[in-house]
């Protein structure tokens, strides 16, 4: 299945002591960059949710932030660490004394220090459990967000690959009648010059008309490379680098078309090439 990068989940909940949220937002990135912002009472937490997060996804840049909030009918009691709380305020006077322009700390900001609130240890294990286990729903609501919006970059890139091949077969069926045409126009021109021309040198002008005008290899090498974003399109696992590289290829094929075509016909089948293969190109920078 086909997953986009791009995505958003939140999980809420909430017990008698305190409120818990997950915000999870996932964009496209050329690799996997992680980054996550949680209270500093349960920083215990981040590396299993680094590690989560590298086992369910490959690329993508995707960003966790974790809300916790105390209720006010919260029977756990706050035990205060006096002791850095006067260190804390000692240094703040030490600070006050080499620079009067120095703002003292106020209460707001020694609560949010780390360590001045000393958390029961019993209380902080149900608190990370609570918090890893509505991180994995979050989680799961992300990928299946990635997976629903990467079911529709799937069938567009599908549809815009039966195009191409579409535009390939109507090519490679007008060629015979487009050589046939170019070789009677040559003729024509001659004969109205009213100039003998050496057989033999007429069939080497013919012979290099022809393959002048011969795609038939760009469009062999255009219907593997469509055939594969096709199969690529069917597996399981992460397909985006895949898909871009053959967009690559694609789009080198194109401009090897338009270079050789001599007639409106290959040129205007070489625009729209280019114009579909630009579409999924835009689209599979979003795919994982």
């Amino acid at each position: 299945m086909t997953h986009s990068m791009t995505a958003f989940a939140r999980q809420e909940s909430s017990t008698e002591s305190y409120v818990l949220a997950w915000e999870m937002r996932s964009v496209n990135h050329r690799y996997l960059e992680i980054n996550i912002r949680v209270p500093d009472s349960l920083r215990s937490i981040e590396n299993s949710i680094r590690g989560a997060i590298r086992s369910n996804f490959t690329r993508g840049k995707i960003e966790c932030h974790l809300r916790y909030q105390i209720t006010e009918n919260s029977s756990s009691s706050i035990k205060i660490d006096t002791e850095l709380v006067s260190h804390l305020l000692s240094a703040t006077e030490q600070i006050k004394i080499l620079s009067e322009e120095t703002s003292p700390l106020g209460m707001s900001e020694i609560l949010k220090w780390p360590g001045v609130i000393i958390d029961n240890d019993s209380d902080s294990l149900a608190l990370e459990s609570d918090a890893i286990s509505l991180f994995k729903k979050t989680m799961e609501d992300l990928k299946t967000s990635r997976a629903r919006e990467g079911k529709e970059l799937g069938s567009f890139i599908q549809a815009r690959s039966h195009s191409v091949l579409e535009i390939i077969a109507k090519t490679r069926e007008l060629m015979p009648q487009i050589l046939t045409r170019e070789r009677n126009q040559l003729l024509e021109k001659i004969s109205k010059l009213k100039i003998d021309v050496d057989s033999s040198r007429l069939e080497a002008e013919i012979v290099l008309l022809t393959q002048k005008a011969d795609i038939e290899e760009e469009l062999d090498r255009l219907h593997t490379h469509i055939t594969e974003v096709q199969r690529v399109l069917t597996l399981k696992e992460s397909k985006g680098r895949r898909l871009d590289f053959l967009m690559q290829e694609l789009n080198r094929e194109a401009n090897t078309l338009s270079s050789k075509s001599i007639v409106i016909e290959t040129t205007r089948s070489a625009v729209d090439l280019k114009v579909l293969i630009e579409q999924m190109r835009e689209q599979i920078q979003n795919v994982e």
